[in-house]
């Protein structure tokens, strides 16, 4: 998952980095509101965390300009503001949740969880394609009857094409669920962790679209065997 924060706290939003890149988030950081209203425009992003006080541009309007234009990411309003009626206003204006600080890491990250599978249409923590289950909580998957655990780069890449199945990813877009806008992926490094995938998977679920990127192939999911390709 790809996070933006847009905080200008920096000793704040040092420590937010910190520790929601811990729970294996993509996360970019921005500390001004006319910069962070152009990326959330520009960018794709699967959850913004949004201050209200910034610096050029205000949150809230960040908020209402970006719903205006029907950008859908989920966004979690995060701010000292603690007055009811401001709180009710980022909620109409389509915020999908609120957090007054000073606040625990854990509920922040709690609040995300929720908030992203409310996004995704599902109750539940586990995301199915075919024989294929993820559990994100957890990072495990199961492939038919067999388990196993993911390392961090390899669940990132399948997570987003399990949410987006039989659509192309292209390559910008899963290096940035990756490494957000960090540079210093080594250039085969996308290709290394989707040949470790489909060593797990099965090499015809993870199709390439030369010179464009991968799709998970939700047909050959459904097709399966209950045990992973050696």
């Amino acid at each position: 998952m790809r996070i933006l924060l847009v905080e200008d706290d920096h000793l704040l939003a040092q420590t937010m980095l910190e520790m929601l890149r811990e729970d294996h988030y993509a996360v970019d950081w921005l500390d001004d509101g006319q910069q962070a209203e152009a990326a959330i425009a520009e960018e794709h992003f699967d959850l913004v965390i949004l201050d209200l006080t910034l610096p050029r541009v205000d949150g809230l309007d960040i908020l209402r300009r970006s719903r205006q234009r029907n950008v859908g990411t989920p966004m979690i309003i995060l701010t000292a503001r603690g007055d009811l009626t401001e709180k009710l206003q980022g909620l109409d204006a389509g915020a999908d949740d609120y957090l007054t600080k000073p606040f625990v890491m854990a509920e922040l990250k709690a609040r995300i969880r929720a908030v992203s599978r409310r996004a995704q249409g599902q109750a539940e923590l586990e995301l199915r394609v075919g024989a294929l289950a993820l559990d994100p909580a957890h990072y495990l998957l199961k492939v038919g009857e067999t388990r196993m655990s993911l390392p961090r780069s390899e669940f990132q890449i399948l997570h987003y094409l399990m949410r987006h199945p039989d659509q192309v990813a292209t390559r910008r877009r899963l290096e940035e669920q990756l490494y957000g806008w960090e540079a210093g992926a080594e250039s085969n490094a996308l290709e290394v962790h989707i040949h470790h995938l489909r060593k797990r998977i099965g090499k015809s679920l993870i199709r390439t679209v030369r010179g464009v990127g991968y799709l998970l192939d939700s047909q050959a999911a459904t097709e399966v065997a209950s045990t992973p390709c050696p």
